[in-house]
């Protein structure tokens, strides 16, 4: 038996498997400048239509979202006052909305009552003050949709 024996490991060149000499790899153009410590990475979790609004406002401004979203948080934490009245402002209204769910509830309920006096053959006793109320609550809610979907309304608060 005078062959050659084979070899166990790398094949010549080759990097071995445990600990042994590994390839140097090079990086092709300049290095990015890095500052010296890192930087936090929060994770946002956003609805489909909240990243759809955030992708456009980014896109009109020529903003990445990561940007975007950066920029608009720290601008709204500059300017707590104006934060602040903004969010109150959105809490008013849904507020509103949930006493105006309330409202149409028992209008509801009141509605149900005289229909069900008037096919018996009798007229209910307060039914126009029921009419009115109903009335009433869907101005009330076209004034709460009204301050929802423009911001700049100016309407009689609900």
């Amino acid at each position: 038996m005078a062959g050659t024996l084979p070899r166990q490991g790398a094949q010549e060149g080759g990097a071995a498997a445990e600990g042994g000499p590994q390839p140097v790899r090079r990086r092709r153009g300049k290095s990015r400048v890095r500052a010296r410590t890192q930087r936090r990475a929060h994770s946002v979790r956003l609805s489909d239509a909240e990243h759809a609004t955030i992708a456009a406002g980014a896109e009109a401004v020529g903003m990445s979202i990561a940007g975007f979203l950066a920029h608009s948080g720290l601008a709204a934490a500059r300017d707590l006052d104006r934060t602040a009245a903004a969010i109150a402002a959105r809490q008013d209204t849904l507020t509103a909305l949930f006493a105006l769910r309330r409202q149409l509830g028992h209008a509801n309920n009141n509605l149900n009552q005289a229909a069900h006096a008037l096919n018996s053959g009798t007229y209910p006793d307060g039914l126009e003050d029921t009419i009115a109320a109903v009335r009433h609550a869907v101005d009330d809610v076209s004034h709460v949709t009204a301050r929802l979907t423009d911001p700049n309304f100016e309407g009689t608060a609900a």
